[in-house]
């Protein structure tokens, strides 16, 4: 070996030891560690694109804000002069430029400043604060109706042949059809209206939350069942469950033991979509049951032309969706280890 050689073969890396040219560790971020990093860095990219939207509509909204402003705070609805429009842009920045309107906007979102209603002249961060606790209350229990409907009629009806089966898919098609508005007047008109058993307005007691639980809870139940139902009955088929029946488990024992964890995974994947969908949908439970909360908040934001409440509310729903997103995929190691969130 000559010296040249020797030299060369010194300063070779060692591919087997992960190490450089000068024996100094080279680190890398584990898989599961760059997989959350880009989970993480998509919730920001949404919840950018969800402000950036909301800070655009604000701005190209038709009529001047300054007059708006102005004219909500009076409630009087009327042309106003340059003299008195002045100090309310000079006090918003609205005479800034539209980038820089923006980047101060983006700024405020970082400290958790949403704005300031134009109706209320509260800061909208207060104003989400104070009416967001009945809203998540509400839309938290549906998610857990709604499930505890899927793993009952799952496991009881899933993969069965004859009147049971068919009756467990009929259920779940129709529940995912009804839409949420139609469900909650008909529960408000026959169960408390014409029975008497729960109050017409929902109030903040627990019984009063039952009504506007079941409006957001049936359909919901019905779409998640669907895509647990096909995953039910190919897991049906798999070889775990043969071995399963061949250590002596009953059929319920086998269905809730085994089938049903690997049966709910796709139905999770999708539940933190459903938390926004709740969201949503809770504004029509709470205007049908004249209940508290953020729905109603934005009904009236929505009316009176609000912008800032409406858009402050809008980037509240992206950061609820993105948080339970991230829940979701956390779920996926608790419910089964052996699986890696993609």
């Amino acid at each position: 070996m000559t010296l040249s050689d020797s030299t060369i073969e010194k300063e070779a890396p060692c591919s087997s030891t992960g190490t450089t040219r000068t024996g100094e560790a080279r680190w890398r971020p584990s898989p599961t560690v760059t997989r959350w990093l880009g989970k993480i860095g998509s919730g920001v990219f949404v919840l950018w694109a969800a402000a950036t939207v909301t800070f655009f509509l604000q701005v190209l909204a038709p009529g001047d804000r300054a007059t708006l402003l102005l004219n909500l705070s009076s409630g009087q609805s009327r042309e106003r002069t340059p003299d008195e429009t002045a100090p309310i842009n000079a006090q918003y920045g609205f005479d800034d430029s539209i980038w820089q309107q923006y980047l101060h906007y983006l700024q405020g979102l970082l400290h958790g400043d949403l704005g300031t209603s134009y109706q209320l002249q509260e800061s909208v961060t207060t104003i989400i604060a104070d009416q967001v606790g009945p809203t998540l209350v509400l839309t938290f229990s549906a998610l857990v109706v709604a499930w505890l409907i899927v793993l009952v009629l799952t496991t009881l009806t899933a993969g069965r042949r004859g009147f049971w089966g068919g009756a467990g898919s009929f259920i779940e098609t129709v529940n995912a059809g009804l839409p949420q508005y139609w469900i909650g007047s008909i529960l408000l008109v026959v169960f408390a209206i014409n029975l008497g058993w729960f109050p017409v307005e929902s109030g903040t007691g627990l019984w009063g939350l039952v009504l506007p639980v079941l409006t957001l809870a049936i359909p919901l139940s019905g779409f998640l069942g669907q895509i647990a139902r096909d995953e039910f009955a190919r897991a049906l088929d798999q070889p775990f469950v043969l071995t399963a029946r061949s250590r002596g488990l009953g059929d319920l024992s086998v269905r809730s033991r085994h089938v049903l964890r690997h049966s709910v995974l796709p139905a999770v994947t999708v539940s933190g979509w459903a938390m926004g969908a709740l969201l949503s949908g809770a504004v029509i439970a709470e205007t049908v049951f004249a209940r508290a909360g953020i729905g109603q908040t934005l009904v009236a934001a929505a009316s009176s032309r609000d912008v800032p409440l409406v858009g402050g509310i809008v980037v509240f729903v992206a950061f609820i969706y993105v948080i339970a997103n991230l829940v979701v995929d956390a779920l996926y190691t608790v419910i089964d280890p052996r699986i890696e969130v993609p």
